[in-house]
């Protein structure tokens, strides 16, 4: 059970907000990460008229990406907990750009795999470098609501992603998509380096917000038992955290890769009203999901509940009501109320992501925070990087997307069963209580 905050604690804490503008810079760079994403399925239309290329093909490139991220994410969780979140964000950011510049050269399947590939790498510490920073500038309590906010990035790119890079690509061509967005990610990397510390050394930060931050670390502990990196894997919790957000990301990456063909091939939707329509579901997505951050921290606070019990079960809610959202969207017959069922699954979908990237925090010592992180990511996306592709071979065969819709429903429920199953106490806090969780 967490120790709770005290009065003079709280009042502290509603003295100074730096931790809140720091979070901003997790929540830019989960924003721009997700529009670098989203940019092949934008152009994905003009991609397949110059060049020949199939659904199968724009699909297998967001495989390969999902893929090598998924792989990243292994010495990337490492390197942020080596080095730290400043110098391995900047860095990531830096190269993630300067991958998805040179996708304006390409002229050839391979040459886009091979830039997807890079994209991929580079981009793997995001998640692991803002789950670090979390960990850094968040007491606990907080961090349900925090990992919303920053998670909520990855809603927010692709919200304002169809808009903006369609007019982009109406006005100039699609190579000037991926010009801006690298143009964009330098930036952001030399400002990040500027401006970022973790609290205690920070210039701007108050007394009174610094005391109440690591104050509160100090007397609130997970429980868990620091162990080496590959120990991890001996633990069925962190096994629970990979399949259970491999289930979060299958459906997740069909979204991505494909919601605005799927607009356009099953729905009718125009290349330039698919700009608007498609950033509707990841709108109310960002502001569902920070919601599902608020219920979290909520409840935490108010269950009775030890946090990781807590955000399980709002998990556990937000899987079920997913999966039978997701399933449903193939067979509701207007284009209106195609959208609104949509946004309110992603707006689950949010949630859960959310929750998994906030559970890490309370499985394993908070040095280990971005390790268990990548690895969980790993997991989601290793497994997921199949559902891009698969979903492109079902559409060039069966010329619908149906099957995938409901196929993608029912393994985000089952993560529902996974983290209730397998995630259910920190590493090490069961060992003590005389029932091993490790595998072996």
């Amino acid at each position: 059970m967490e120790t709770r905050a005290t009065p003079e604690l709280t009042k502290i804490s509603a003295r100074g907000g730096l931790r809140w503008w720091m979070l901003g810079w997790a929540l830019a760079g989960g924003v721009l990460n997700y529009m670098d994403r989203s940019a092949v399925s934008i152009a994905a239309p003009a991609l397949m008229a110059d060049f020949g290329l199939t659904r199968t093909d724009i699909g297998l490139m967001g495989s390969v990406f999902s893929w090598t991220y998924a792989l990243g994410q292994l010495p990337a969780g490492w390197l942020v907990d080596r080095f730290g979140v400043r110098r391995m964000y900047c860095l990531a950011i830096a190269v993630w750009s300067l991958a998805t510049a040179v996708m304006v050269v390409g002229s050839r399947l391979w040459h886009f795999l091979i830039f997807r590939t890079l994209l991929g790498i580079a981009e793997a510490p995001n998640g692991p470098a803002s789950s670090k920073l979390t960990v850094e500038w968040f007491p606990r309590a907080e961090r349900g609501q925090a990992t919303a906010i920053w998670d909520s990035g990855s809603k927010w790119g692709p919200a304002i992603a169809p808009p903006i890079l369609t007019a982009i690509m109406v006005g100039f061509g699609w190579q000037a998509i991926f010009t801006v967005l690298g143009i964009a990610g330098v930036v952001l990397a030399i400002a990040l380096y500027a401006f970022y510390r973790p609290p205690e050394e920070h210039p701007r930060i108050g007394e009174a917000e610094l005391a109440y931050i690591v104050g509160e670390r100090r007397t609130q502990s997970s429980g868990a038992t620091r162990v080496s990196w590959f120990e991890l894997f001996r633990f069925r919790q962190i096994w629970g955290m990979m399949i259970g957000y491999f289930c979060v990301i299958w459906i997740w990456n069909i979204f991505i890769v494909f919601l605005p063909l799927y607009l356009q091939e099953a729905r009718g939707v125009s290349i330039k009203g698919t700009g608007v329509l498609a950033s509707v579901p990841y709108l109310g997505a960002a502001i569902l999901g920070i919601c599902g951050g608020f219920v979290m921290t909520r409840y935490t606070r108010t269950s009775g509940h030890d946090p990781l019990t807590a955000k399980r079960h709002v998990l556990a809610v937000s899987a079920a009501s997913a999966g039978a959202l997701i399933c449903v969207i193939p067979f509701v017959a207007s284009l209106p109320l195609t959208i609104a069922v949509m946004t309110v699954a992603l707006g689950f979908v949010a949630t859960m992501t959310a929750a998994a990237w906030a559970i890490s925090g309370d499985i394993v010592d908070s040095s280990q925070v971005a390790s268990a992180g990548a690895i969980q990511n790993f997991g989601g996306y290793f497994g997921g990087a199949f559902s891009p592709v698969l979903t492109g071979m079902i559409a060039d065969r069966t010329g619908s997307y149906t099957l995938s819709f409901v196929i993608g429903g029912i393994i985000a429920s089952l993560s529902a069963v996974v983290y209730t199953v397998l995630v259910r106490r920190p590493i090490g806090a069961a060992g003590k209580q005389g029932s091993s969780v490790a595998l072996s």
